[in-house]
């Protein structure tokens, strides 16, 4: 019998909703929200991730946002321990742990019983993975991976880089690959038995609040955001952080690479895309309970509760 602690997760593509269900089931069954956006963790970019407002974070405790400068290397595997923590600790309280947002990598870090994700990142043999890469090549890095792990290797490709050095780091760091931590995971019981609730909304509909987003953000200033990232020096062309959407566009821009009207377009563009593939991730998980947008946010309220109660 799983006796897992119950957690709640609020999912889907970027725009569709997702922060203002959580707050509310949040409300309901006395619960903090957990952060699982990729970017929502970085100090300072606030409108072009759309955090949630100071109000918002007032109302309802807030976890795992702010919590690393842009310059800072971050990843799931950096993420998992920490988001573990914050749902343990808001479990001890006897308060309901919901997490919120649409990386689907982050989330699954935690509710999963991979190991190797408490596996500790190692930045030096990261940095130097990566330099071998630019200096060898990706597929000669590729390869090394291969040597060590091959069924590994073979569901990344050779031109992904960060995997390809995760996967070696992990190896590296713990002895052990990345296959038979897979493999171990795969016969422990889950550290917890999470409701997942994901929004699935009309593709024009989504596409629409997409560009009504965007448009949004450029009005509340998001230029100016990343005018005083990019001066300050807290945000680097070369970090994670500025691949962003809405960032890369708007430094493209800073650099003459493309008027403001098309780095705008571009945002929209990009982000359309992005929760095509956020759609993607999620269907894969037949555990996801969908919600129909052809429902309005009271009835979208209702069924979750249901589906939490």
């Amino acid at each position: 019998m799983n006796t897992a602690p119950r957690i709640a997760a609020v999912v889907g593509p970027t725009a569709s909703g997702k922060t203002s269900l959580a707050i509310e089931l949040a409300q309901m069954f006395d619960g903090e929200i957990i952060s699982c956006d990729s970017m929502q963790i970085y100090r300072g970019m606030d409108i072009g991730t759309a955090k949630p407002t100071p109000e918002e974070t007032k109302e309802i405790p807030h976890h795992m946002i702010d919590i690393v400068e842009p310059s800072e290397n971050f990843s799931a595997a950096d993420y998992a321990p920490l988001a573990k923590k914050a749902a343990d600790d808001i479990l001890s309280r006897g308060k309901l742990p919901i997490f919120c947002g649409g990386t689907g990598l982050y989330l699954d870090s935690v509710i999963t019983a991979n190991d190797y994700a408490d596996v500790e990142t190692d930045l030096a043999l990261r940095a130097s993975l990566l330099e071998e890469a630019e200096q060898n090549g990706a597929e000669a890095l590729w390869q090394r991976l291969f040597e060590v792990d091959s069924e590994s290797a073979a569901g990344i490709h050779k031109n992904n880089i960060k995997r390809v050095a995760r996967a070696l780091e992990i190896y590296l760091s713990s002895g052990i690959t990345k296959t038979e931590w897979d493999r171990r995971s795969r016969t422990r019981p889950a550290p917890y038995a999470p409701v997942i609730i994901a929004l699935d909304r009309d593709r024009e509909e989504l596409y629409s609040r997409i560009d009504r987003r965007v448009d949004i953000m450029i009005e509340s200033g998001l230029e100016n955001e990343v005018r005083s990232l990019v001066d300050s020096g807290k945000l680097p062309r070369s970090s994670t952080a500025a691949q962003a959407i809405g960032y890369k566009e708007i430094i493209e821009y800073f650099d003459g690479k493309c008027t403001l009207a098309e780095a705008v377009e571009q945002i929209k563009l990009s982000t359309r895309h992005y929760a095509k593939r956020q759609l993607t991730w999620f269907r894969r998980n037949p555990t996801v309970n969908w919600i129909k947008s052809a429902d309005n946010f009271e009835d979208i309220v209702n069924i979750a509760k249901k589906l939490l109660t």
